[in-house]
């Protein structure tokens, strides 16, 4: 292989290990932003469970919050945050193997979808348990 294209392989494969760390950089500094907004919209769901349960699903059944109910809901939200953290890992892949050209843009939005998928989640869950009781009163 003559040395001219020895050289450019060399460098595109040398830049190829540059982009990837440059990208899991970006997705390691940016995994605090996402677990903090996983936990406020914990706390944001188990503020509407706290509001709206009361005057939802009180005239249906029997409602209250004990303080073993909000350890164990507590201990389950503390699970999901471990699994949404594996599908944060899953976005650094996708960024490495679909971001061809490595660009910022590309990397922002993925992790936009991902952050406001799993933000969204839990307080449309709780949502989703209050327009039942509303609809079918169980």
């Amino acid at each position: 292989m003559p040395l001219s294209i020895m050289n450019i392989t060399k460098s595109n494969s040398s830049m190829n290990i540059e982009n990837r760390l440059i990208s899991k950089k970006w997705w390691c500094y940016n995994r605090l932003r996402y677990n903090k907004g996983l936990l406020i919209a914990g706390f944001i769901a188990f503020l509407l469970y706290c509001i709206l349960g009361p005057i939802i699903i009180a005239p249906h059944e029997e409602f209250e919050e004990t303080i073993f109910e909000m350890t164990f809901q507590g201990g389950l939200y503390l699970w999901m945050i471990i699994v949404a953290n594996i599908f944060y890992n899953i976005g650094a892949t996708i960024d490495e193997y679909f971001n061809k050209n490595n660009t910022q843009s590309f990397r922002e939005r993925l992790f936009a979808i991902g952050y406001w998928f799993s933000f969204s989640l839990p307080i449309l869950l709780i949502l989703s348990v209050m327009v039942r009781f509303l609809i079918w009163g169980k």
